[in-house]
């Protein structure tokens, strides 16, 4: 068996690419064994071996721990990096905290591109469809976890996902190894341990083969979700619109219904938006089917929200709005907008804030409704509305930018977009530009 389970270690080694290798040391009987495996391989420590333990405070005994791993990685001869870290208890529940905070440490003690092999075994692979499976999760979530992925700057590597734990505790037996228990494993409120002390025992003993059947049906649909993945990828390069926040929407439609969603989630990732739940996926694919050509069909989510807007849905982050009575004399110099729209100035050649004399005062606003203005000496004077709608600015956007007024309400300039023939003659004489510095959403 020790035989066994070295040359699967050591056919994981030749496939790995090339890096150092940290293993992800709890002081528990699978990390613990995991660490034995590499230490005994050449292998393994001519790459550079070491271990890392993560010490979450959340235990009383934890110290103890830390000195556990310690002597353990002193009897391999494989040197120990302990990291500190607190856990915020908030929102997600301990045990998802944890995980966080442990993979925060993680990243921010490795190397680029150093390897951290953790110790997850079939029974955890097992376990982990299972979760998934119950949270409703797609083939990304029921494929598990991989042998090996790419999180930050680092590679998570598992090479016992194919070994039951059984096996990795006669090995531990045979090998007299030493080992933490953690109390938090026997408490059964936890999802996970409810899984594995509670349902896992009567599904084996039903089904024998359980673990393996289920492990075996997470490594098809792992396949499937690759697949889908690299078909998404393309999808995208399809639908995406030339600029990168907005989306073709009829094409979205049109795509086979397994691809919709992951090139939703691989486009909002891309532009670093959060991502909806299923519910709001559902409600976007209904809007946009059934929203008319006048409509502006708009789904919200913390932190993101999506828009429609003639062919193309926009992505934006929560879209901040002055309100509809803000007014503000102004006399030229840097003028900090509200809504965090940026800042509004007259500029001199040299760039630098020009203010307007004593005598001379304009306005700033937002618009209202009804604003008109003359682009050219002898023309017509034409609605704002109607300008917007030709330049193809987004409806959200119009009301956040500023428009310049003089005192008699005669409308000067709107943001660094229009000029009135008056406002162009009057900064003309002024020898000043109306310069907006601004970031709007779209």
């Amino acid at each position: 068996m020790p035989g066994r389970l070295r040359e699967h270690l050591r056919n994981a080694l030749g496939s790995l690419p090339p890096g150092p290798i940290a293993v992800a040391l709890s002081g528990g009987l699978d990390s613990s064994v995991l660490l034995h495996l590499l230490g005994s391989l050449p292998e393994a420590r001519a790459r550079g071996l070491r271990a890392i333990h993560v010490d979450h405070g959340l235990h009383a005994d934890s110290g103890q721990w830390s000195a556990r791993c310690a002597q353990t990685c002193a009897d391999c001869d494989v040197p120990l990096t302990v990291l500190r870290t607190e856990v915020e208890r908030a929102g997600h529940g301990l045990e998802a905290a944890a995980r966080r905070a442990r993979f925060a440490a993680l990243r921010a003690a490795l190397e680029d591109d150093e390897i951290v092999a953790f110790a997850h075994h079939r029974d955890d692979q097992a376990e982990t469809v299972l979760l998934k499976l119950l949270r409703g999760a797609g083939p990304e979530g029921l494929g598990a976890m991989r042998t090996l992925r790419r999180l930050g700057n680092f590679l998570a590597w598992r090479p016992l996902l194919g070994i039951s734990r059984s096996l990795l505790r006669s090995y531990a037996d045979a090998q007299r190894l030493n080992w933490i228990s953690d109390p938090s494993n026997a408490d059964t409120l936890i999802d996970r341990n409810f899984l594995r002390i509670d349902i896992l025992p009567r599904l084996r003993a039903r089904w024998p083969d359980a673990d393996a059947s289920i492990v075996q049906s997470a490594s098809w649909v792992r396949a499937a979700a690759d697949f889908i993945e690299a078909e998404s990828a393309r999808a995208l390069a399809r639908v995406q619109g030339l600029d990168p926040n907005t989306l073709r929407y009829r094409d979205w439609l049109e795509l086979p219904e397994a691809l919709r969603d992951p090139v939703l989630r691989r486009w909002l990732r891309s532009i670093d938006l959060p991502e909806p739940n299923q519910y709001q996926v559902a409600e976007l694919v209904r809007q946009l089917a059934e929203a008319g050509e006048d409509k502006l069909p708009c789904i919200r989510w913390p932190g993101a929200e999506l828009r429609r807007y003639r062919a193309l849905v926009h992505a934006l982050r929560p879209l901040h709005v002055p309100t509809a009575d803000w007014e503000h004399e102004w006399d030229g110099s840097v003028l900090e907008l509200p809504a965090s729209l940026g800042t509004l100035s007259l500029a001199g050649a040299d760039g630098e804030s020009r203010p307007l004399t004593d005598d001379l005062r304009l306005r700033v606003r937002f618009r209202r409704g009804g604003e008109a203005l003359r682009l050219a000496a002898g023309t017509h004077r034409r609605e704002l509305r109607d300008l917007f709608q030709e330049a193809g600015i987004p409806p959200w956007e119009r009301g956040r930018i500023p428009i310049v007024l003089d005192d008699h309400g005669e409308l000067l300039g709107v943001g660094d977009l229009w000029l009135s023939d008056s406002g162009r003659s009057l900064f003309t004489r002024l020898k000043c530009q109306l310069r907006w510095n601004h970031a709007l959403t779209a």
